[in-house]
């Protein structure tokens, strides 16, 4: 059994976050009693703790975290957002320092995290080949060896001699990950970057990393595409709260993974509970309550193929603004998006008032396979991110429809597909 290229003992990330000891504006009666109980204190208790420490709370992002990872292995990370996966790589790619535990490596890492690390942005995209390749200790004959090979995997022939700062993030991912990929390291770190990319490159990637691991070398691979992962990937490590919640094959991983999560199974949900995981500066409008309306207007939980349903959307709009859009997606449990219903597809136009409103989505039928799903909303201006999102708010089963004979082949494509679109079919000739 070979030796591991990668061993991890006791590691652990500590942050100190700092907060806001009291919200809104202090008079200026209640600042100057603030400020002289603070000085009494330190001259009453010179050795004391501070007043403003009691503000301060230690986060471990990574917390006891110790695994082994064999040469010519590709591990999957998964986990939620905020579980711990970006730290860990930025620990093992050697840019943040643990604050315990020790980390072994065994032979050159190479890592492509988020847009805007690795490269120089006042040098060329090849001078950044280069510095990268004397980084991973590559004589520049070697580098010379692969160069042609990372511009024509990267696409970015005509701008190889321009300052990467002009480059757009799917031509900075496309040659980051090239130079990652080809310059032949013996471990190679991938995080969700590759998202920015499009799908024809993502699945050149995907391709690419196959390739790396069939020569014997090693990849640690974070995503939130668990497809991606499944294919990728011989084993999975599902990270929660910091910690390792599970290390194994990549199918029981995955299965953990999608049980973990945890929308509202109710039909209705409530965003103002501060559970949910939201994105966004909510500067125009802020998402209030979601709910999964049946053919007869109940809050459902379960659904039958075909059947008729309905979203309802509570939004309290914040500013009045003439461009919003608004989207519904669904999801697997895995995480992967399966349809959207967009506002402006259906020519909609959310010209917003401030206030609290209430839209509906109606859905004539229902086309998924039976199965477990789940909803994502967002609200936002065109061509600017997220004002305001929430992931995982809610989770409903599909069940099979008793309507016709031809259902009963469901379940023989179901594990293949989860989208069902009716077709007519007939005899032409």
């Amino acid at each position: 059994m070979s030796d591991p290229v990668i061993r991890v003992e006791n590691l652990g990330k500590k942050y100190i976050i700092g907060h806001q000891q009291q919200a809104g504006y202090l008079t200026l009666r209640e600042e100057i009693a603030k400020r002289f109980h603070s000085l009494s204190r330190q001259i009453f208790t010179p050795f004391g703790k501070s007043f403003y420490q009691s503000t301060k709370e230690e986060f471990w992002a990574v917390k006891d975290i110790s695994f082994e990872v064999k040469q010519g292995e590709v591990v999957g990370i998964i986990g939620r957002n905020g579980a711990g996966k970006s730290t860990l790589l930025k620990i093992l790619s050697r840019i943040t320092e643990p604050t315990c535990g020790r980390v072994f490596l065994k032979g050159r890492v190479a890592s492509l995290l988020e847009v805007g690390t690795g490269f120089h942005p006042e040098l060329t995209g090849r001078e950044n080949i280069f510095l990268n390749g004397a980084i991973l200790g590559m004589t520049r004959q070697e580098i010379t060896r692969k160069f042609d090979e990372i511009v024509a995997f990267s696409e970015v022939e005509k701008f190889i001699d321009t300052p990467v700062k002009r480059y757009s993030s799917g031509m900075y991912v496309r040659l980051a990950f090239a130079v990652a990929a080809h310059l032949e390291p013996e471990i190679l770190i991938v995080d969700e970057v590759l998202a920015v990319g499009d799908a024809a490159f993502q699945k050149k990637c995907l391709g690419k990393m196959k390739d790396v691991s069939g020569e014997g070398r090693t990849v640690l691979f974070v995503s939130h595409n668990m497809g991606a992962i499944e294919s990728l990937c011989q084993k999975g490590m599902l990270l929660h709260k910091g910690s390792i919640n599970f290390l194994g094959s990549v199918q029981e991983a995955l299965s953990k993974y999608a049980s973990q999560n945890s929308g509202s199974t109710t039909g209705f949900v409530n965003f103002s509970g501060g559970t949910f995981q939201r994105r966004g500066a909510q500067i125009y409008a802020s998402l209030k309550s979601l709910s999964l309306l049946d053919d007869e207007g109940n809050a459902a939980e379960i659904l039958r193929m075909g059947q008729a349903a309905c979203f309802r959307l509570e939004i309290e709009f914040k500013r009045t603004s003439l461009d919003l859009e608004i989207c519904i997606g669904i999801s697997n449990l895995y995480g992967v998006y399966i349809h959207f219903f967009v506002s402006n597809w259906e020519g909609l136009q959310v010209i917003s008032e401030t206030g609290v409103k209430t839209i509906e989505v109606k859905i004539p039928e229902i086309h998924l396979f039976p199965g477990e799903y789940q909803v994502f909303v967002w609200v936002k201006r065109q061509g600017e991110k997220a004002d305001d999102a929430v992931h995982e708010a809610l989770r409903f089963t599909v069940e099979e429809a008793k309507i016709t004979p031809a259902h009963a082949y469901f379940k023989e494509y179901s594990h293949n597909t989860q989208v069902y679109a009716p077709s007519f079919w007939r005899f032409i000739s």
